[in-house]
């Protein structure tokens, strides 16, 4: 008997079969997650123990190894995709149980900037989280970026970008922010390639992610903290 025959993800107990859909999302197959999710809703697991311990569980190992260069890009949106697969079965779910919401986050590439890949990946990590997320898209002026505010009152704007020439435009809209006195209404993180913390600090954002995975946790210690505060 050789490996080669097809694993019946069915026939395998939860702990076997969270690993399998670490290792599917990680090859992203997305109609094998979405059999794994149905398989453990009806085992009668919780769609938010679902989400956190397959789903979320699986992309940070993704989110890590795109870090440390094992995975590139394209492996990175298919495992997004196939995670977008089992999160459109969890998502109505989730609403239906009041899954704890962790908070709400506008997203969005700044003016002259048409880069997306890293954005997308930040909201889809941190849907994955259990956080709202709006996704403004690409290339947007200030404008964009304070209607969307206004809209949605979120908990956390998140800008992104990836070359050197676009990055300043995001002081551009701290500044803004801080004229119209709304920059401390909101979690500001930035992110992109080519930013680091210092640039952060210097255009007055609260953090800056140097990727997905932190951009997660740097999003849940903010709000955390701010509930903390507002409880106080």
């Amino acid at each position: 008997m050789s490996g080669e025959e097809d694993i019946v993800l069915s026939e395998l107990n939860d702990d076997e079969l969270v690993e399998q859909m670490f290792d599917d999302l990680y090859d992203g197959l997305k109609e094998e997650i979405e059999e794994g999710v149905n398989i453990l809703l009806e085992r009668g697991w919780a769609p938010y123990d679902i989400l956190t311990k397959a789903l979320v569980g699986g992309m940070t190992i993704v989110g890590a190894d795109f870090r440390d260069g094992i995975l590139f890009v394209p492996e990175v949106l298919l495992a997004a995709n196939a995670m977008k697969g089992g999160m459109a079965i969890l998502k109505p779910l989730l609403a239906e149980t009041g899954a704890p919401r962790v908070g709400k986050m506008v997203i969005g590439t700044v003016k002259g900037d048409i880069h997306d890949i890293g954005k997308n990946l930040v909201s889809m990590m941190m849907e994955g989280a259990g956080f709202e997320v709006v996704d403004i898209g690409i290339n947007n002026p200030v404008e964009n970026y304070l209607e969307a505010l206004e809209t949605e009152q979120p908990d956390i704007l998140g800008m992104s970008a990836l070359l050197t020439t676009t990055m300043p435009y995001m002081k551009v809209v701290i500044d803004t922010m801080v004229e119209q006195g709304v920059r401390d209404d909101y979690i500001v993180l930035v992110g992109g390639a080519p930013l680091n913390e210092e640039f952060g600090k210097a255009i007055g954002a609260d953090a800056y992610c140097r990727d997905a995975a932190v951009a997660v946790e740097t999003a849940k210690d903010f709000v955390s903290r701010k509930h903390n505060q507002l409880a106080g």
